[in-house]
């Protein structure tokens, strides 16, 4: 299967940018990349993108939020939610980077995981869109859509990136996150995707076992 002309047909689709897209055509210094994707935790991009121009307008260098008020921090990203948790996180990373990598974030990943609330995920964020270096993140929607596409079969997110680094081509691992993030905020949405404006429906299988067995999984659990 050609993996390339299947991404480049859905970017040819999707209209908009994702906000760590927009950060990395801007050139954001690496950290800024970093927090921006903590922040990005189980909330919206509009969300995340204003937390951080708020963070970042008053405190933009380790130095400066390692050695805010934490109360301060709270305010500063509120938008993003769970903001208690998030601003002494964001704490404590950059506390972490100021002392232990001399102020600058590291670009190797297990550098990045040892970092406190710093997951493949986030490493891998960092990876793609602060060094331009091959990675696949996977979030929900890289998560979500193979498996419904039929590309892949599997529960758990780093099973996905596993099964996606053997099928897809490392010059395309780049790519991968940033082109399903607007796909599955534009068209494969989780619910009630927009089959008819997707233009590789026609070799889609269409398989939701995935989302159907969390939905039950939910059920059961309430």
């Amino acid at each position: 299967m050609d993996y390339k002309k299947f991404l480049d047909t859905i970017r040819e689709a999707i209209k908009g940018e994702a906000h760590l897209d927009q950060l990395a055509r801007k050139k954001q210094d690496p950290f800024k990349i970093l927090i921006s994707t903590i922040l990005s935790a189980r909330t919206r991009d509009s969300n995340t993108e204003e937390a951080t121009k708020t963070l970042f307008n008053k405190y933009s260098t380790p130095e400066c939020i390692a050695n805010a008020d934490v109360e301060e921090l709270e305010k500063l990203i509120y938008k993003a939610g769970f903001y208690k948790v998030k601003a002494a996180r964001i704490k404590e990373v950059s506390r972490l980077i100021k002392e232990e990598f001399d102020s600058v974030v590291p670009d190797d990943f297990e550098d990045l995981i040892s970092l406190p609330g710093v997951g493949a995920k986030t490493a891998n964020c960092v990876l793609v869109y602060a060094f331009k270096t091959p990675a696949i993140p996977v979030d929900t929607h890289v998560h979500r859509i193979p498996n419904r596409l039929g590309w892949i079969k599997t529960k758990k997110p780093e099973e996905t990136e596993k099964e996606l680094k053997k099928i897809i081509p490392k010059d395309q691992w780049i790519r991968v996150n940033r082109v399903f993030v607007r796909f599955g905020q534009e068209i494969c949405l989780p619910n009630r995707p927009k089959c008819n404006l997707c233009p590789i429906s026609s070799t889609c299988k269409k398989d939701f076992s995935m989302e159907l067995a969390l939905k039950n999984k939910k059920k059961k659990k309430s």
